[in-house]
């Protein structure tokens, strides 16, 4: 009788165990970005580069600069493809955006 509700509640702790992980992810990624984008001439390809290296998620980068510093912000969609509770929860977005000073290349 109570073997569903068990159930339920480990992949809970599947779906909430993973969303932590992509937001880690996420993070580590922005801020390679970041670090890259911050001593390269080129800034938008490298922090692309550096971000899809750094984690094996489909993301998206974008990078803004302007005289000073370099913003990178790097976005994952989680589609939560855990069996029941994915459906009802449907996909989270994960955001990171990290602000680093310019140095010379």
């Amino acid at each position: 009788m109570t073997l569903p509700i068990v159930v339920v509640m480990a992949l809970g702790l599947v779906v909430v165990g993973t969303a932590v992980r992509n937001e880690l992810a996420v993070e580590l990624a922005a801020r390679e970005g970041a670090r890259a984008a911050a001593v390269s001439a080129t800034p938008a390809s490298a922090a692309r580069n550096a971000a899809k290296r750094a984690i094996d998620l489909p993301i998206e980068v974008v990078t803004a600069r302007d005289t000073s510093t370099v913003t990178v912000t790097v976005t994952y969609v989680d589609p939560i493809d855990v069996a029941f509770l994915g459906s009802m929860i449907g996909p989270v977005s994960h955001t990171a955006t990290v602000t680093m000073a310019l140095e010379p290349p």
